[in-house]
Parts: structure tokens; sequence; C-alpha cells
């Protein structure tokens, strides 16, 4: 297996500023946790993607900066295209989506960059990316379009794989709204892609988001012979009765990111605020990635219960396992000011104790095992 954190929680968007923060949080990250490699679920903006697959040389030079660090990357986060860390983002985050060129041949450039990343150990390298659209507009027509763009990419990560010799799978990622929310639309509508190169990738947060219990999610993707090749370690914000807890509630809602709550039954709301506005029933799971280690503030809990399950489930049930294990917490900037980090070197200690956590769960799951 191979553990890592997701670079999307940092704003950097061409390769200088991803350097530098090579070396404002990453290397103090893996210092913390005295190890000897540490992983990095890299996230590349369009613009420096499109530059690295463009050249080899400055893919070299990211592989020497990554190794003189002692840091290995096997897995690229292609969820968000660019701005990621914008003042505002929200809906923003779902374009362009797989209805469009873009998304492929930035995809395929997120590919390309990979195969010089990977270490020897790694059998394969991952990238997630968005599952197919926004829920609207969707018509038959968007439809052929992403499907027609999903057998070029199988294609062009078959073709690469001749080229370099290096495995790369795509994960699409089930998120709370979108047209792919959940296992069962998951095992719907990629049983018919070429799933030696894409599959799912299992967002651990937007797994309670969706209420699904774990053993029975991941047995529908076995049967539609979908396969997991990336898991992203998360957890969701879960409130047991919004109204008891309305005034922290409300603490969590920021303009940044969509907060899509979900409540066990009944209708649902695309951002915290209409939850609260419309006072929907609870209990509510919201799509807020919180940190893994630390309580969210009293009264509302994490559904950490949830992601040990998953794991659980992920590391003992039949059938080849995934090996790719990314910690996703990219909302350490937006969370209530009293749990917010005050400034790179608090950062750098929360998303270590997110790993030290991580380690530890998948570490006592392997022993069980």
């Amino acid at each position: 297996m191979h553990l890592s954190y997701c670079t999307n929680v940092h704003p950097a968007e061409d390769l200088a500023g991803i350097i530098a923060q090579l070396d404002t949080y990453a290397l103090p990250i893996r210092r913390r946790l005295d190890t000897g490699v540490l992983g990095l679920g890299l996230w590349l903006a369009a613009p420096v993607a499109a530059e690295l697959a463009a050249s080899a040389g400055l893919r070299r030079r990211l592989r020497r900066e990554l190794d003189v660090r002692g840091l290995e990357v096997v897995t690229l986060n292609g969820f968000p295209y660019e701005s990621f860390q914008a003042p505002v983002v929200k809906h923003a985050v779902y374009f362009p989506d797989w209805t469009s060129p873009q998304r492929l041949e930035y995809t395929l450039n997120l590919a390309r960059v990979l195969t010089d990343l990977l270490p020897d150990s790694a059998s394969y390298g991952s990238v997630s990316t968005l599952p197919l659209a926004w829920r609207t507009p969707w018509d038959a027509t968007r439809a052929a379009a992403a499907f027609r763009h999903l057998d070029e990419l199988a294609r062009g990560l078959h073709r690469l794989a001749a080229s370099t010799g290096r495995t790369v799978r795509v994960g699409f990622e089930p998120e709370p709204g979108c047209l792919i929310e959940n296992t069962t639309q998951a095992a719907e509508l990629l049983a018919g892609v070429d799933t030696r190169w894409l599959g799912v990738c299992l967002d651990l947060a937007h797994l309670a988001c969706a209420w699904e219990d774990p053993a029975a999610a991941l047995a529908r993707l076995r049967s539609a012979g979908v396969p997991v090749v990336k898991v992203q370690v998360s957890a969701a914000l879960q409130a047991d009765d919004p109204v008891a807890a309305g005034d922290v509630l409300r603490s969590y809602a920021e303009p940044r990111f969509l907060h899509q709550t979900r409540p066990r039954s009944g209708p649902a709301a695309d951002d915290l605020d209409e939850a609260l506005d419309r006072q929907l029933p609870g209990p509510w799971r919201i799509h807020y990635h919180v940190p893994l280690h630390a309580a969210p503030s009293a009264p509302l809990t994490s559904t950490i219960p949830v992601l040990r399950e998953a794991v659980h489930e992920l590391l003992t049930a039949p059938g080849p396992r995934c090996e790719h294990f990314d910690v996703e917490t990219y909302t350490w900037g937006v969370l209530p000011p009293d749990q917010r980090p005050a400034d790179a070197a608090g950062l750098a200690d929360g998303i270590a104790a997110e790993l030290a956590f991580a380690r530890d769960l998948l570490a006592s799951e392997a022993v069980a095992r």
C-alpha cells in the first residue's frame, strides 16, 4: 500500500510554487513523521500539467526535486482543473467536465507526467477525476460526448503504457450532487468502460454523505466489475440534531467550497447555507472534509466510524485490493477560526497528525488481516 496526502490543500499552480511547497510543507511533514519516504497525492493545475507533459526535462527536474527530499508520487488528483484555492470555487470545480475535450487532454497530460514520477515500487499509478459531470444539465448529447471521451481516455492510457512500460489508471470519484453520486450510479454508468484502465476513486467522506454501507457499496462495485483504483481517506461532518447545532453549523458555512448536505432520508441541499435556511430534518452528513485526527466543534461529530469500516472492508474483502490511499483534507483554510492553522507550521503539524492517524489505521488492519 502507498499512503499519501493530497496537495490540493496548497494554492501553488506553477512549477516554482509547487517546488517551494515541498520545502514549506512536505519536508517538515516527513520529518515530523520520522519516515524515510513521504507520499504526495500531487495536484497539478491544468497549465502546469500541460507544461510538464510537453517537456521531458521539466519532468526530470520535478522527479529530482521529489527524490532529493524523500518524497514519492504514485497518484495525482485530477479533479480540480485549476484555481482550487480561489476565494470562491463552488460549482466551478466541476468544469470542464467529461463532455469537454479539455478534460480529456488534462487527464492524459497528468497520466504522462505520472509515468515519469512513479517509483519502482509502484505497480501502477492513479489519477482521480470528477464523476463525469454535475448532474444538470444532462442529456443524450452530453452523455455521448462524455463516453466518447472515456473511450479515448482508455485508448490513450493504453498507448502510454505501451510506450513507457508504466500503467496509469483513472478513477472517477462519486460525489454528492454529481451525475455519479454513489456506488449504485457508479456501477450502472461505469460498467461498460474499459476497466483495465478506468475505475472508481472511492472518497470515504462522499461514501458517508451518500449514507452508503461500506460493505454493500464495495460488493456492488465488485459485482459490476468496476475496480477501486484509489481511495481518498477523508471524513465528513455529521449533525445528528441540526436544530440544536445550528449556531455551530453556521460557523462551518463559508464561501469557497460547496458543502452538499444530505439527510438520512428526504430532501437534500446542495450547500450548507441552503440546508440551514430550509431547516431540513436531521440527521445530516455534510460534504465538508474535516481533519481525521481531531473532533469537530461539539455537538457535531465526523464520519470517522464509516471511514474505519470502509478501510476494514477494503483490506479484508476478497479480490484485488486497492494500493493507493490518499488523505484529502483540502478545507484547512476554511475551518472555523478556532480550528484553523495559524501558519504554515501549524498546517504541517495538522497534516502530519492526519497521516499518522491513517498510517496507524492501515497498519492495524493489515496486521489483523
